[in-house]
């Protein structure tokens, strides 16, 4: 039986602002992919073109690919109009285009105290809007189960998927985020949002006070999750995403060393179901 194989990748700029170390690091883990989310300190939906171009050259010099492009769509409050995040997103899709990636990673936005049900059907209007431009353009939206916007916890990322019903809309995965919603990832939500799953973001989290850790040393039913994965012949991209230094609302920062101990961690657990990274 052949082996399976994932392409491993990781946030760049919890490496480091400089996207040259970024990749140096990356490629030490044996990482053939960079997920990008900002570049010299700058977000990637506010790079220019000339700096898109110039990111652009430094990876295909050093031949690294481009995974996705984590973009903060949907990382604000669902009042915003809804033409401030499709213009956004245009931004994000332009970015995807100059850089070969098809991926893009959105959030279905923050509800500032109110109740879920009270907000549902302005996040179901904005989440269609955003993959309505997906579908013209040509790209995936990969929402990320984050914690404190609609889409946080297994039943209302379902509605979301289902409700928009798109096959520009599907599923970024993450364990430790849902840790930090008081859920079981594997035990309570796999089973039902399996079927849409098309990306993996790596890191774990502790129960007890929501603290991030590495892969396999938190709550987050990280082997559980890879080995039904494994099983059902996933072949995609597994995104390290270790959050071990620092963590804002915009995202994260690990350094070089404690980004590479997140990856060495991961990797420990592929290498005990038998999947291989590179």
């Amino acid at each position: 039986m052949t082996q399976p194989t994932w392409e491993l990748s990781g946030f760049g700029d919890e490496i480091d602002a400089d996207p040259a170390v970024q990749v140096a690091v990356l490629q030490a883990l044996g990482a053939s992919a960079i997920e990008v989310r900002s570049a010299w300190g700058t977000n990637v939906v506010d790079l220019d073109d000339d700096q898109l171009a110039g990111l652009h050259r430094l990876l295909e010099e050093r031949g690294q690919t481009v995974s996705a492009i984590a973009s903060p769509i949907g990382k604000v409050v669902v009042d915003r109009p809804v033409e401030h995040e499709v213009e956004r997103l245009g931004r994000a899709i332009a970015a995807a285009h100059a850089l070969g990636t098809t991926n893009i990673r959105i959030f279905s936005f923050y509800f500032d105290g109110r109740r879920a049900d009270e907000v549902r059907d302005d996040v179901m209007v904005r989440m269609r809007a955003l993959a309505d431009l997906a579908e013209r353009e040509g790209v995936t939206l990969l929402h990320e189960n984050e914690k404190d916007i609609y889409g946080d916890v297994p039943d209302r990322v379902l509605d979301i998927v289902e409700s928009v019903g798109s096959s520009s809309l599907r599923l970024a995965w993450d364990n430790a985020n849902y840790v930090q919603c008081g859920v079981r990832p594997f035990t309570d939500g796999w089973a039902q949002l399996a079927p849409y799953v098309d990306y993996l973001q790596v890191k774990d989290a502790l129960a007890a006070d929501s603290s991030v850790v590495p892969a396999g040393e938190g709550d987050g039913e990280l082997l559980e999750t890879l080995t039904a994965l494994r099983d059902a012949g996933y072949s995609g991209y597994a995104s390290l995403e270790p959050h071990l230094s620092d963590v804002t609302s915009l995202g994260g920062f690990s350094g070089p060393a404690a980004f590479g101990r997140a990856g060495r961690a991961f990797r420990t657990l592929t290498d005990q179901i038998g999947v291989t990274l590179r």
